[in-house]
């Protein structure tokens, strides 16, 4: 079996066994070969994002309306994707350094269940919201591409930038992205 926290060491059949959950799965590793930072990518015409209610890890619904006038940050994964599971950690770090400078953040699982999900999240002390989308139909009509997928909304529930694949959230370039949205 591959190390799950190592994106590279991705094999056929881990891609295979994503591909037949009904997501396709790009692995791209989360530091860049080029020597660049990873960057995201802006969203052509800047459709308004579908705006859902989804249940939290406590069963408390959380609407993404709710946080109109916010950058919001929606990260699509999954505890059985491998790029997923290695970006969290930079997630939260990044989560550190947001919350208080006016962006939200809501990291919705796709599938699975609460107790599967507690148990992830426990070993990497997450404290930024996750949300259930057990039916995947959030993450359809978001239009995730495969996992893990992030849209950066803007204050008026746009979609503003793009990533898919893992990223280093915390890295200074992507923060300096995210938090120049809300300017």
């Amino acid at each position: 079996m591959p190390a799950l926290t190592n994106p590279s060491n991705i094999t056929r059949r881990t891609l295979i066994a994503g591909a037949s959950s009904g997501l396709a799965v790009f692995a791209f590793p989360i530091s860049s070969q080029s020597g660049s930072p990873m960057l995201l990518q802006a969203v052509p015409g800047k459709p308004e994002a579908p705006d859902f209610s989804l249940p939290d890890l406590d069963g408390k619904n959380v609407r993404f309306s709710e946080h109109k006038g916010r950058v919001v940050l929606v990260n699509f994964w999954a505890t059985w994707c491998p790029p997923c599971r290695a970006e969290i950690p930079s997630m939260e770090r990044a989560w550190v350094q947001l919350k208080d400078g006016g962006v939200a953040m809501l990291a919705v699982h796709v599938g699975g269940d609460a107790d599967r999900i507690w148990e992830f999240l426990a070993e990497f002390n997450v404290t930024f919201p996750v949300l259930i989308d057990k039916s995947s139909a959030v993450s359809k009509a978001w239009t995730t591409i495969g996992l893990p997928t992030t849209y950066i909304t803007d204050g008026d529930g746009r979609k503003a930038l793009r990533a898919i694949g893992g990223r280093e959230w915390d890295h200074p370039d992507l923060i300096t992205s995210i938090l120049a949205i809300r300017a």
